[in-house]
C-alpha cells in the first residue's frame, strides 16, 4: 500500500473537512424526536402517537458532500474511506428528508442495517443472536444470581458522586462533567464533554462501572481522541457511519470488563426482536404489548417502542432500525478482535480508539498512522492499554468455536438431571 503523496493528502484533508461540516449540520436523533404529549395521551386514552416532523433543509450539507465526493478521485484506501463517508452522509440526508414515509425504512436499513441482513460469513444474522439470547435467558432466575445485600441501589445524585472520581482517574483534567437531567429518556448518555444522567433513574454500583466502560471509556474517549486529530476532525463526530461500531465496541467493553448484566443482554435482544416485528407489519401498540409481556415497566415499554417507531410509520412496516446496532456491532467487533489476534495484529485494536469509525475504515487510518498523519489515542480503557488479557481471552475463545457443544450438553444434561437446586439466597438467607 503506497504512502499518499502530499498533494493527495491535502485533498483528503479538504474532503474530510467538508464531511465534518456536513455531519454537524445533520443530527438524526434530534430530527426524529417526539413531543412528550404523545406519551401522556397514549396512557390516558390509548391513542396511538401521531408525531409530525418539522421540515429540515439538508441542501447545504448535500452540497458539502458533493464537494467532498468531487475530491475523492483516487482509488487509494484513504479516498475509499472518504468515499464511504460521502455515501453515509448522503443516506443520512435522505433519512431526514423521508421521515414519516415508507422510504424512511430503506435509508435506515442502509445506515443501520436490518435484523435479517447476512453478515460477512453469509450465514449469521443479528436476529439469530437475538433469538439465541432470548431463548437462553428466558427461564433464568435473575433473583438468585446476586446474593441478597450485595447490590446497593443509588439515586442519580449518588450515582453521579460515585462516577466523578472514576472519570477523574482515567481522564484527569479532561474528565467529562456529570450532569443530572430532568428530560433525558435514557438512564444516561455521553458525549466527549459531558455525561448526562436522568434525574428520576435508580442505579447500582455495577451501573457505575458499566457506564464508565460503555459511555465514558468508549464514546467519550473516542470522541476526545478524534477531536485531537489535527487533519481529520470528522473522527471526533458521532454520525450514522460510526454508530454500529461505537455501540458494538461499547457492549464488547462491558463483556470484557465483566460489567455486562443478563437483563441488559435481554433488553438488547428484545429490541432486535421488536424491530423485526415492526418490519413485518406490527404497529406501535403491538410492539408496546410485546415489551410489556417481557415484564418491562409500561413507561419503559413506551420508551422502548418509541425508539423503534420514531421517524418511521406508526402503523408498522417502516421502523427506525438503529437499536439493532448494539448486537450487530458486537458481532462485528468480536470477530474483528478475534481475527486480528489470530493474525498477530493486535496493534490494529488501538487504531479503533483514535476516533469514531467503522471497522472498514481501519486500513485507511492505519495507513495514516504509519505515516505519522494520525495522532495516537490519548484516552484508552485499561484493557486496551494492556492487551494481555484480551489476547489471552481471544486465543482461548477461538478454540471453543471448534468444540461441538451438543455432545457436552447431552452428557451434562444426563449427569445433572436428578441433581437438586441448592443454596437459594433470594430472601437474604440460605434456604435448604
Amino acid at each position: 500500500m503506497s504512502k499518499l503523496k502530499q498533494k493527495y493528502f491535502d485533498r483528503a484533508v479538504e474532503a474530510a473537512g467538508y464531511l465534518n461540516e456536513a455531519s454537524i449540520a445533520m443530527n438524526v436523533l434530534k430530527s426524529v424526536n417526539w413531543d412528550s404529549r404523545h406519551k401522556k395521551r397514549f396512557f390516558e386514552s390509548g391513542k396511538l402517537p401521531s408525531p409530525r416532523y418539522r421540515r429540515i433543509d439538508v441542501s447545504e450539507p448535500r452540497d458539502m458532500v458533493a464537494q467532498a465526493r468531487a475530491l475523492c478521485d483516487s482509488d487509494h484506501v484513504i479516498f475509499q474511506w472518504l468515499d464511504r463517508l460521502c455515501t453515509t452522509m448522503e443516506n443520512t440526508a435522505s433519512l431526514i428528508e423521508t421521515r414519516g414515509t415508507p422510504q424512511f425504512f430503506h435509508y435506515s436499513s442502509e445506515l443501520f442495517g436490518r435484523p435479517t441482513r447476512l453478515m460477512l460469513d453469509k450465514k449469521t444474522r443479528v436476529l439469530d443472536l437475538a433469538k439465541h439470547l432470548d431463548h437462553t435467558l428466558a427461564d433464568l432466575n435473575f433473583d438468585n444470581l446476586v446474593v441478597e445485600g450485595f447490590e446497593e441501589y443509588l439515586t442519580s445524585k449518588q450515582f453521579a458522586k460515585s462516577l466523578r472520581p472514576r472519570l477523574k482517574k482515567h481522564f484527569g483534567a479532561d474528565a467529562p462533567s456529570v450532569v443530572i437531567s430532568p428530560t433525558l429518556s435514557a438512564k444516561a448518555a455521553a458525549s466527549s464533554s459531558r455525561i448526562r444522567v436522568r434525574r428520576d433513574a435508580t442505579f447500582t454500583h455495577r451501573d457505575v462501572d458499566q457506564l464508565l466502560h460503555h459511555e465514558a471509556l468508549i464514546h467519550s474517549a473516542t470522541g476526545m481522541n478524534g477531536q485531537n486529530q489535527e487533519h481529520f476532525k470528522i473522527l471526533g463526530r458521532s454520525h450514522a457511519g460510526t454508530t454500529e461500531i461505537q455501540e458494538g465496541l461499547a457492549v464488547f467493553a462491558e463483556i470484557i470488563t465483566g460489567t455486562m448484566d443478563p437483563r441488559r443482554f435481554g433488553r438488547l435482544s428484545g429490541r432486535v426482536l421488536a424491530i423485526e416485528m415492526a418490519v413485518q407489519g406490527a404497529d406501535f401498540k403491538e410492539v408496546f404489548d410485546f415489551f410489556v409481556e417481557r415484564n418491562d415497566d409500561p413507561s419503559q415499554s413506551y420508551e422502548n417502542t418509541r425508539r423503534i417507531f420514531r421517524g418511521g410509520l406508526i402503523k408498522g412496516g417502516a421502523p427506525f432500525t438503529k437499536d439493532m446496532v448494539y448486537l450487530n456491532g458486537l458481532l462485528r467487533v468480536h470477530n474483528f478482535m478475534r481475527t486480528v489476534v489470530k493474525l498477530n495484529r493486535a496493534d490494529l485494536i488501538r487504531v479503533l480508539f483514535s476516533g469514531k469509525m467503522d471497522i472498514e475504515d481501519v486500513p485507511a487510518l492505519a495507513q495514516l498512522a504509519s505515516s505519522d498523519r494520525l495522532t495516537p489515542p490519548l484516552f484508552m480503557p485499561p484493557w486496551v492499554k494492556d492487551l494481555r488479557f484480551l489476547v489471552s481471552y481471544m486465543a482461548y475463545s477461538s478454540f471453543l468455536n471448534q468444540v461441538k457443544m451438543p455432545g457436552f450438553q447431552t452428557y451434562y444434561e444426563q449427569e445433572l438431571d436428578d441433581v437438586p437446586v441448592v443454596w437459594d439466597f433470594t430472601d437474604g438467607k440460605v434456604e435448604p
